[in-house]
């Protein structure tokens, strides 16, 4: 049985909460620019921290590093005529 490697790449581990208290008028419109530019109040934040992190740090932010993790999948096998 023939078998794909395919290679998992985690970029950042996202388990981590942060609850913040705002305006509630300030949320509607934070979530409305959001959706404006189809992307979810999340994905904004996390840019932003990137930001953030790299203006104060002075440098490009990239994740701890971790090694790539490795998976093997069984290929479907398709046969094609013949007896089975």
């Amino acid at each position: 049985m023939a078998c794909l490697g395919v290679w998992t790449l985690t970029l950042e581990d996202r388990t981590a909460r942060l609850t913040i208290l705002i305006d509630p008028r300030k949320k509607a419109l934070f979530e409305r620019l959001c959706a404006e530019e189809d992307a979810t109040p999340s994905q904004v934040v996390r840019r932003l921290l990137r930001r953030y992190i790299e203006e104060r740090t002075g440098q490009p932010w990239s994740p701890p590093e971790k090694a790539a993790k490795r998976t093997e999948r069984a290929s479907p096998r398709r046969q094609i005529g013949g007896d089975s």
